[in-house]
């Protein structure tokens, strides 16, 4: 992942949590049994404790995961997904879609009964605005249209064309950040297409959007209330009529989803989540998160880790299953640097198995006598609840076996990001979580690409695997795309720098009443899924 602001799921530095008094009397049921839980006089509240990475409810500058969760239940897309599955768009604010042959362009026939939560109709000029604003305004999400000409055809179609094919498209649109403004009141209130958009102020005290809930208040250091869309235009209502979003600290989820002072707590571990018991419903699933050792190309930075011989002993001397035993229930290896739920994942049966022997060969191969190598890994940062450190120190005890020395270096996520994204690391501890979930997404491992140069991976440095990428990437039907990218990280894993360890399972707690719950590795939960029974 390129580490953006987002990527920072399950950060351990918090902030304290603030609750008005009506807001504490809402989530006060004892137990979450019954479909009535957290009901008072303003009606049924589903409270939900996470851990806030949040920093604007402006749809066109969100790119946070909590963000992601508030403007997926505020705002509409013109495409999304049903349920937790990533494998095919659908249609929302549009009623059809069609890609061109060539992967150029793509059409959007937009429905004619969506409103916003005003009652005004959804446009398609309100489209065109919306998705200029996100790719002009410059702000964190602004990349996903990047290329993209948006043109309104009629007062019923958008085109979205792209000068190269562009298959992940469909894929990209779901993403909350490209949700739809009501354009006369963004407009109304700062709103542009450009760098001077002065609307954010607006959005965050206001929904603009058509989606089944807006916001009542928004803090974005304590909690976000969101209220029902009355007007709603979809035919699955909201159940609730309230949504509390609280920022709280992992322990203190646990604490509060087993005393009913919550119905869902987002950010728990594995080790937290074992046994859990009084009714709780525990969901556990493979998140998308790939957890990765990068060996630096770069013989200016290290001629050990740049010998292709000694990243062969790497690869061949971790022991997964080990690495896997630590992440808990839930976690998966990793065969390759794509998901396993998305299109083009390697299968399980290809992932790498450990040989010791065939390590000890390669590192004979190599000509590196004893060699001693630096690891460096983020030392606060923790991904759904699993920290850099016991990984880091497995690795070392498996290389050590090998006869390799791995000197760990912990630094603070700031310092720990640079070398990372300056290619200076020897070797590197790191993870990847889907801007979308597309394998197009994953090119940037490959040479002269973003994450490629973090691992000192110059273009032109392997020519077969980078015409692999240039097919995968020219590849318009599922069929080809799948061939094409299982073939990029065959190759990938055969001779690239990176060696994919593990996704981490994602561990979601909620109270026995709550139904509809699925984990999305885009916007994590749909609030508006969620019901009682």
């Amino acid at each position: 992942m390129a580490l953006r602001s987002r990527r920072r799921r399950a950060t351990t530095a918090l902030l304290p949590v603030v609750l008005t008094g009506a807001l504490a009397l809402a989530a006060c049921s004892s137990g979450g049994s019954s479909a009535t839980q957290g009901q008072s006089s303003a009606g049924k509240t589903l409270v939900i404790d996470t851990s806030f990475d949040l920093k604007t409810a402006d749809p066109g500058r969100t790119y946070e995961p909590t963000g992601l969760v508030m403007d997926k239940a505020t705002y509409d897309t013109l495409l999304t997904f049903e349920g937790a599955d990533v494998t095919k768009p659908v249609p929302s604010l549009a009623e059809s879609y069609e890609m061109s042959s060539d992967g150029k362009e793509l059409t959007l026939k937009l429905r004619k009964d969506a409103t916003f939560a005003d009652g005004s109709p959804v446009t398609a000029d309100d489209v065109l605005f919306s998705l200029t604003r996100v790719r002009d305004m410059k702000g964190t999400p602004s990349f996903l249209l990047d290329g993209v000409e948006v043109a309104k055809t009629d007062e019923s179609t958008i085109t979205l064309t792209s000068k190269a094919p562009n298959p992940a498209l469909p894929y990209i649109l779901p993403n909350p950040a490209l949700g739809i403004l009501n354009s006369k009141v963004a407009k109304e209130n700062g709103a542009t297409t450009g760098p001077d958009d002065k609307a954010e102020q607006y959005l965050n005290s206001a929904s603009a959007g058509s989606g089944p809930y807006t916001i009542e208040s928004f803090n974005v250091s304590s909690q976000v209330v969101l209220k029902k869309n009355d007007k709603y235009w979809g035919a699955k209502k909201p159940f609730y009529d309230k949504v509390v979003l609280r920022n709280v600290e992992s322990a203190t989820q646990k604490l509060n989803v087993q005393r009913g002072d919550s119905q869902v707590a987002l950010n728990l571990s594995g080790d937290q989540v074992a046994g859990m018991g009084g009714g709780l419903q525990v969901q556990r699933t493979t998140s998308a998160y790939v957890f990765f050792l990068l060996a630096n190309q770069d013989p200016g930075v290290s001629k050990v880790t740049s010998n292709p011989k000694f990243v062969e002993a790497l690869r061949k001397g971790i022991d997964y299953t080990g690495l896997l035993e630590l992440a808990g229930e839930g976690s998966t290896q990793a065969a390759g640097i794509i998901p396993s739920m998305f299109l083009g994942a390697l299968p399980a049966d290809q992932a790498t198995k450990r040989d010791v022997e065939g390590a000890k060969a390669a590192l004979k191969e190599s000509g590196v006598a004893n060699p001693t190598v630096k690891l460096e890994y983020p030392s606060e940062l923790t991904v759904n609840g699993l920290s850099f450190q016991p990984l880091a120190e497995r690795i070392q005890a498996n290389l050590k076996e090998v006869g390799i020395t791995v000197e760990i270096a912990p630094a603070p996520v700031t310092t720990a990001l640079d070398n990372y994204r300056n290619g200076k690391e020897e070797l590197g501890l790191w993870y990847w979580g889907p801007d979308f979930p597309d394998p197009s997404n994953y090119l940037s491992f490959l040479p002269g690409k973003l994450v490629g140069l973090r691992a000192g991976w110059k273009a032109d440095s392997d020519k077969e695997l980078e015409a692999a990428g240039e097919k995968a990437a020219a590849a318009v039907t599922d069929d080809d795309r799948k061939q094409a990218y299982t073939d990029v990280q065959t190759k990938l894993n055969a001779s690239g720098p990176f060696i994919p360890l593990i996704q981490p399972g994602q561990n979601i707690v909620t109270a026995g009443s709550v139904t509809g719950l699925q984990y999305h590795p885009v916007w994590t939960i749909n609030v508006a899924d969620l019901g009682a029974k």
